[in-house]
């Protein structure tokens, strides 16, 4: 597939802009960067050239708007959507597009959970057969995994053109999943961050956030703590994402996507995290030029200076670390029957397996969890996480001994865990000595 031209409907959208410049730049394409007025359009252009620290790419992307819909969509190989998760939203804007579209011209959404088969019966059905889902992670520049979702409507041929041209033009890790709630890495990494949230409230007399985010570090195998995550995704985001999940799912883990109610009403005051300068955490600029961080009280319903917990725990995993004993380090962890380490290992347990049901449901195969996870959220991927307890006998041994009897009534432990493959990564190198 050889895309020349591509218009990003949305472009001063974080996304779209990061987007606009993997295109401009591993693509080395023309890229139309459509936003609602001109002002929004050039400026847009500023953060895309930024984005991928590549100032020669300036002269591909040309600021539009759309009052130009008609000259960008009539000459582009490729159109991407990259406007609000809004259902009604994207109707619109499909709506705008549709008359313009040519019948070779590929379209893509980079919705993060909506329906692609919904979506894709607003247009018509000529056009249906080009549609899919191009779902990229932030960062794109960083993060490079790029979920592909077909709708009953996708043309196989060109379905298997774009992930091609995704995989060798703009060097993306492509993983195929079906038209499910979230798709894949939001399904399993809000699943996640959601049980967290719930755990600091759960836990707020003993610190609440930043408690539950010390015991779930980067010495867990994530490079960003799951409250952190949250933050830097925002509130708002995160909300319809699990919002979304728990309307249309029913499984094992339905209740872990219920946001607990302290942060809807971060939400309700426009505290949404590092976009709007507070939410789960706040960072105050010191009038000497330092910066520091506050955590959001969930009792006291206020800031207050975050704290430095120690968890001896913590501590031998990251010495044993530091040195690279990793079995050391993960025998220290097993060992400790403190709240926290409890707390800990159990949330490990309960990432891998499930990422492992959701990728037997919604992935093209029994590794495609490890590589949304590797490449999208930058955490340890699932059975990597069974490498590094020593093995499946090993982790098996310790997911029953060390899971709660509530969790292991909901599932078959040995079916889940049955005959899994060593993963295709390395876990030493997501497990940090910090």
């Amino acid at each position: 597939m050889n895309i020349k031209t591509v218009t990003i409907i949305g472009a001063n959208g974080t996304m779209g802009c990061n987007i606009s410049g993997i295109f401009a730049s591993f693509g080395n394409a023309k890229v139309y960067m459509v936003c609602r007025n001109m002002e929004s359009a050039e400026k847009a252009q500023i953060k895309a050239t930024m984005s991928v620290k590549a100032e020669a790419i300036g002269k591909n992307l040309i600021p539009k708007t759309y009052d130009d819909l008609e000259e960008c969509i009539g000459a582009s190989d490729l159109v991407f959507e990259s406007v609000r998760e809004d259902i009604d939203i994207k109707k619109s804007v499909y709506e705008k597009i549709a008359k313009y579209i040519q019948p070779h011209t590929v379209i893509g959404t980079g919705t993060s959970g909506l329906s692609i088969n919904d979506l894709s019966e607003y247009f018509d059905e000529n056009i249906r057969q080009h549609f899919m889902g191009i779902h990229m992670f932030n960062p794109p520049y960083n993060m490079t995994l790029c979920e592909v979702t077909p709708s009953d409507y996708t043309n196989t041929d060109y379905l298997n053109e774009v992930k091609m041209y995704l995989k060798s033009v703009l060097h993306r890790n492509v993983v195929e999943v079906k038209d499910e709630p979230a798709f894949m890495g939001n399904r399993i990494g809000f699943q996640f961050i959601n049980e967290a949230l719930q755990y600091a409230e759960l836990y707020k007399d003993n610190g609440g956030i930043d408690y539950i985010d010390s015991i779930i570090g980067p010495f867990t195998g994530r490079s960003m703590a799951p409250l952190v995550t949250s933050d830097f995704v925002g509130l708002d985001v995160h909300k319809a994402i699990v919002d979304n999940i728990y309307k249309n799912t029913n499984d094992y883990a339905h209740e872990t996507f219920v946001m607990p109610e302290f942060a809807i009403e971060l939400i309700a005051a426009n505290k949404l995290g590092r976009k709007t300068g507070a939410g789960l955490y706040q960072t105050i600029l010191n009038t000497d030029g330092s910066k520091s961080i506050n955590v959001y009280d969930i009792v006291t319903k206020t800031y207050r200076a975050k704290e430095k917990y120690v968890f001896p725990f913590v501590k031998q995993m990251i010495k044993e670390l530091k040195v690279g004993n990793y079995a050391s380090a993960f025998n220290k962890l097993n060992n400790n029957h403190s709240t926290e380490a409890t707390i800990c290992i159990q949330f490990l347990i309960k990432y891998v397996i499930y990422g492992i049901v959701t990728t037997k449901s919604i992935g093209e195969n029994i590794h495609s969890a490890d590589d949304v996870m590797a490449t999208g959220f930058n955490w340890v991927p699932p059975l990597a996480v069974i490498d590094a307890f020593g093995g499946l006998e090993a982790f098996r041994q310790i997911a029953i001994e060390k899971s709660s009897k509530e969790f292991l009534s909901f599932i078959d432990m040995n079916e889940i865990l049955k005959d899994l493959p060593k993963s295709k990564y390395d876990y030493r190198s997501f497990f940090k000595a910090k």
